[in-house]
This record gives C-alpha cells, sequence and structure tokens, in this order.
C-alpha cells in the first residue's frame, strides 16, 4: 500500500477525482520544483500531459514520500 496521510486518502482523493496516486508518485519522482517549508513537509511541483500541460502541487510529510495533499496550482509560475 502507498504512504499516504488520512487526509490524503479521504479528502483529497475523494474531492479531486482527476487526481490519482500514480500522478503524484510521478511529481514526486521528478518533480521541476522542489521547496521545503517550514514545518518540515516537502513541496513538489510538475507539469503533467494529462492535466492538460498544467501544474500539479504535491506535499509529503517530513520523510519525503508519504503522500498529505496534492491540488492543481494555478498560480505556479515557473
Amino acid at each position: 500500500m502507498d504512504k499516504v496521510t488520512e487526509y490524503f486518502k479521504n479528502e483529497v482523493l475523494r474531492k479531486r477525482l482527476y487526481l490519482n496516486i500514480e500522478m503524484c508518485r510521478s511529481v514526486v519522482g521528478a518533480p521541476d520544483k522542489t521547496e521545503h517549508q517550514s514545518d518540515g513537509r516537502i513541496r513538489y511541483w510538475k507539469a503533467l500531459e494529462e492535466l492538460g500541460g498544467r501544474y500539479l502541487r504535491v506535499v509529503t510529510l517530513e520523510d519525503g514520500e508519504t503522500l498529505h495533499n496534492a491540488f492543481l496550482d494555478r498560480g505556479y509560475k515557473p
């Protein structure tokens, strides 16, 4: 089983039907940009063809593996 938080499983995947775990893993595996948050979580961005070239932001816990949040980042500028 993939490492995900309860929030990711119960809120993100349930509400954002355009997302799946494979998309999120592809962003974490080969991001266009990475940024560490002050709380230790890590943000990753990547443009995905399956989302029309739009940028998906994925947030993991401090371990860099456990998926916590993901959404289209309409404000992201490369």
